[in-house]
């Protein structure tokens, strides 16, 4: 069994209790950094074998971790935060899950992307998720020209070195599309700013912002 379990994306505490017996459960946990995952098990005094699995690594790896599946063992597959194969590895070891009948479940949880939607003030009755946006300006034109003509709310997420660039793209193409940036879900220094494209890279052209960011945009609605 692959149990696909979601962790804190910033508060230790938003961990469910059904994830916490589960990792109790598992031969193997499965995790982009064992240093972080090491320092939320140590938390919850949850002593587990931890194995590096990472978008570097995981084509590598499958084949080993689908021969300990068929044998039965419990593997858990936990991302640094937020729900695996969202943005995250995992999605290769599923579908490979999935063509062998091996079972898979998911222990769901905190995710970056719907937090910073449920609380934006945007629509949620239709919203696409594309998660990080393109480094390339040509590509990110592209894929900002997709989202102004999707009727809902678009959530991304973007390095904090690079949302201003992206956020003054996004300003050339509709200066007024209102946008919302969310920082530090979870955490202390947790904030959301809203505004429109216009208004917000000039706010972040200033200076640059610390932490994760998710974007959301949502063409045609007043913020």
């Amino acid at each position: 069994m692959l149990y696909l379990i979601a962790t804190p994306i910033g508060n230790l505490q938003d961990i469910t209790f059904r994830a916490l017996e589960t990792l109790k459960l598992c031969d193997l946990v499965l995790c982009e950094d064992t240093r972080r995952t090491g320092i939320l098990l140590k938390h919850y005094e949850i002593k587990r074998k931890l194995k590096s699995f990472h978008k570097f690594s995981e084509a590598s790896k499958e084949n080993a971790i689908l021969e300990e599946l068929r044998d039965g063992k419990t593997i858990g597959l936990v991302s640094d935060a937020g729900t695996p194969g969202i943005s995250d590895p995992g999605t290769r070891l599923v579908t490979a899950c999935r063509r062998e009948g091996i079972p898979v479940c998911p222990i769901p949880g905190p995710c970056a992307a719907i937090a910073a939607l449920s609380a934006s003030g945007l629509p949620t009755d239709r919203f696409q998720f594309f998660g990080f946006l393109p480094r390339k300006k040509g590509k990110l034109t592209r894929l900002f020209e997709e989202i102004l003509a999707y009727p809902g709310t678009t959530i991304c997420y973007e390095s904090p070195y690079r949302l201003k660039a992206s956020l003054q793209v996004l300003a050339t193409l509709d200066p007024k599309t209102p946008c919302v940036v969310a920082r530090e879900l979870t955490k202390k220094f947790e904030e959301f700013v809203a505004g429109t494209a216009e208004e917000l890279a000039t706010k972040y052209a200033e200076k640059h912002p610390k932490g994760e960011i998710v974007l959301l945009i949502s063409p045609n609605v007043g913020v």
